[in-house]
């Protein structure tokens, strides 16, 4: 899509929408676990990155009955392009890096 890199907190937070509707709490602490704790997404940059993301078209908020409190949010299918897009753009920087430094670490 050529669109600019995801900052890590919009890409997790995509991610963690791809297989299926969650809640800001529930991605903040999905995040957690599959960053292996090295990204935490505090309430303050969830709501801002959702509304963002909202507005991009990214994700839409579910309706429910809870909506008030607690949102239900789910990648629509240009949020969907936009991680895909996003995850091949890393394979290739991690392919790259691979190439030159290899497994030194």
């Amino acid at each position: 899509m050529g669109a600019e890199p995801l900052t890590e907190s919009y890409f997790y937070i995509l991610l963690c929408l791809y297989d299926g509707p969650s809640h800001g709490y529930g991605i903040m602490r999905r995040t957690l676990e599959l960053s292996d704790g090295h990204v935490h997404i505090g309430s303050g940059t969830m709501y801002g990155a959702t509304g963002s993301m909202m507005k991009k078209g990214w994700i839409q908020g579910l309706p429910g009955p809870d909506a008030d409190r607690r949102r239900l949010y789910e990648l629509t299918e240009t949020g969907r392009e936009v991680l895909l897009d996003e995850a091949d753009r890393l394979r290739h920087l991690a392919a790259a890096a691979d190439n030159i430094i290899g497994g030194e670490r």
